[in-house]
């Protein structure tokens, strides 16, 4: 994190990424507020699995530990959208383009020339699982995936839309109030999500679903959704078209 947090090229492009999505293309944040929640996140559904039994992919696999599992969803999840600084289109791909020599420059500072390979290796196939259509073959992977779709609260969606614009994207966006991960009862873990309006649920049934759904993780998570308060928030006076 020393790395990280003192390289200006880094958190130039995490800018210049921003300054794509936001500025330009009217999308959410994919900067480094975002990239910092989605690492986070990722931290607390590892350390939840773990601690439930669930084998991180690269001990298992490579005989490494878990604190190298770590060190791989929190690498994946601060690279992943690198990409965007080019373009939407394409941006996983991109985005490993970018990442690569940080990532090797980072590794060769702690690990050995082998356990550097096996790391990055592992980082890459992370980064590229957050892709819809893309396999997720870790345990790693599917953690990343399920972080990157967790940035939803106060308006902050995965899904894209126009800033400004009212339609499904926005009104759901705007109905998500919190997300908790907390250790389940009935599935090691639980994602929790309060929402002012019911609105959300499209946020929860168009993104996170088929996040959950593809990423190896299904039967290890449980979902709740709630409104708060007694009445739902009003969220807009009128709506024409």
């Amino acid at each position: 994190m020393d790395l990280v947090n003192k390289d200006v090229k880094l958190q130039t492009f995490w800018k210049c990424s921003n300054v794509m999505a936001i500025d330009r293309m009217g999308y959410t944040d994919h900067g480094p507020i975002h990239v910092k929640i989605v690492a986070n996140s990722a931290l607390k559904l590892l350390r939840i699995l773990v601690s439930k039994g669930v084998v991180p992919s690269v001990v298992k696999d490579y005989n490494l530990s878990v604190e190298d599992a770590e060190v791989i969803v929190v690498l994946a999840s601060i690279f992943h959208d690198l990409g965007m600084a080019m373009g939407r289109e394409g941006h996983e791909e991109h985005s490993l383009l970018l990442a690569f020599g940080f990532l090797q420059r980072y590794l060769h500072s702690i690990y050995t020339e082998e356990e550097s390979a096996m790391i990055l290796s592992e980082v890459l196939q992370a980064m590229l699982a957050h892709r819809p259509e893309q396999q997720v073959l870790t345990i790693e992977a599917g953690i990343v995936r399920i972080a990157d779709s967790l940035d939803m609260e106060q308006g902050r969606a995965r899904i894209p839309f126009e800033a400004g614009k009212v339609d499904i994207h926005s009104i759901s966006a705007l109905s998500i109030e919190k997300v908790q991960i907390l250790e389940g009862k009935e599935k090691p873990i639980l994602i929790r999500i309060k929402m002012s309006n019911s609105a959300g649920i499209f946020q929860i049934d168009e993104l996170l679903k088929a996040k959950i759904q593809n990423s190896g993780l299904e039967k290890y998570i449980h979902v709740t959704a709630e409104i708060l308060g007694e009445k739902e928030r009003k969220i807009i006076e009128r709506f024409e078209l």
